[in-house]
């Protein structure tokens, strides 16, 4: 188990996972593993998902559950208890948002393209931390905590584009039953520890059931139940949840994500020109990420430090520019949906994605080597 709740061994599990997922994607194998993907599992007539929508919605949930009770225990204890330290991240994520769209629409602002704008604005959480505990053994904490902030809210900015963007029909009655399941999950886990422990547990686990099904039911991505009942829970508790899960999520919930994310054809494009699509989402992940970030970051620090709070070096923000650049999953995502009714466009934007991820990824694989490096032999000399 311990090398389960370690960092570097579940991350390399995940890189290697979705290695795994691109090769059998583009071999012999690609409609077997397709065929499995789209397969149908549930109770038949009553509720039915495809086993690819059961992982990257059900089991995905569970993952940005055990990230936002993290994220919450630093919110009130950790490394972002004070407004100021909270609002940097936010700040760094809306410059990682607004700076991609506007490099996609300078690059990729003809009627046939424009859609594709909220491509690049979303990063893959998983495979950024992924990448930060391959290849950052020796960096602060404060640089985690920085990158897990900035992806949970680039990813909820991503949500919120496929229900606002690509959502013809949201149920606000399901989504207003979602909040009162989350209210409910709440209060309850408070007494989890005052009371009769076993009939609360049980009637958390059905709450937290029925607040996905509310929230899948309504439209909207269901990993954001994930999110709301991380951040909703009782502290105490939802610590021990965290613990408890996390072995699995590293063994079975994110390599199974990282292997059906990464199920993805590399399109066969026509040998002409490449479309602005494709540019335009292969310079803004990564371009437009480091900018965005880096330099919303630095007027962050500037404008709203908190005096006597150590600021983040130039170099670290990079690497946090860099890391965010990895969009993958999400991204690909809303390249199907921006692109549903124009398959050569597309698969231009999907080939983009994929160029524009696997570019981040290396620089940020770098940068993350660097000041790993770097922290290390400080720690040395000291």
């Amino acid at each position: 188990m311990s090398l389960l709740r370690s960092a570097r061994f579940p991350a390399i599990v995940l890189l290697l996972a979705a290695v795994a997922g691109v090769v059998i994607a583009n071999s012999a194998w690609a409609d077997a593993a397709t065929a499995v993907k789209n397969a149908p599992l549930g109770i038949p007539g009553v509720w039915e998902l495809s086993v690819g929508h059961w992982i990257q919605d059900g089991l995905l949930a569970v993952f940005f559950f055990v990230v936002a009770v993290e994220l919450q225990f630093e919110l009130t204890q950790g490394e972002l208890n004070s407004a100021r330290r909270a609002l940097q991240p936010a700040i760094a994520a809306a410059g990682g948002v607004l700076v991609p769209i506007a490099l996609y629409l300078l690059i990729a602002g003809g009627a046939v393209t424009r859609d594709g704008w909220p491509i690049p604005t979303a990063t893959d959480i998983a495979f950024a931390l992924g990448v930060l505990a391959v290849f950052g053994t020796g960096l602060p904490a404060g640089i985690r905590v920085f990158l897990l902030a900035l992806a949970i809210l680039d990813d909820i900015v991503g949500i919120v584009f496929i229900a606002v963007l690509f959502t013809a029909d949201v149920d606000w009655g399901m989504l207003a039953a979602a909040l009162v399941s989350v209210v409910l999950f709440a209060v309850l886990s408070r007494q989890l520890d005052t009371r009769a422990r076993v009939p609360i547990a049980i009637a958390l686990v059905l709450l937290a059931v029925a607040t996905w099904v509310f929230v899948h039911e309504s439209g909207v991505h269901a990993t954001i139940a994930g999110v709301a009942l991380g951040l909703a829970m009782a502290q105490r508790p939802a610590l021990r949840v965290r613990h408890a899960l996390e072995p699995w999520v590293n063994a079975v919930v994110l390599p199974l994500f990282a292997l059906s994310a990464a199920l993805v054809a590399i399109p066969a494009v026509s040998a002409g020109p490449l479309s602005p699509a494709f540019w335009g989402v292969a310079v803004a992940l990564p371009v437009g990420k480091i900018v965005g970030i880096v330099a919303a970051g630095a007027l962050a620090q500037r404008m709203i430090a908190q005096p006597g709070a150590p600021r983040l070096p130039l170099a670290d923000l990079l690497a946090a520019g860099a890391l965010g650049g990895i969009g993958f999953t999400v991204s690909l995502l809303l390249s199907e949906l921006a692109f549903a009714g124009d398959a050569v466009t597309r698969d231009q934007a999907t080939l983009g994605v994929l160029a524009g991820s696997v570019v981040s990824l290396a620089l940020a694989a770098g940068l993350v080597s660097w000041r790993a490096w770097h922290y290390r032999r400080q720690t040395v000399t000291a």
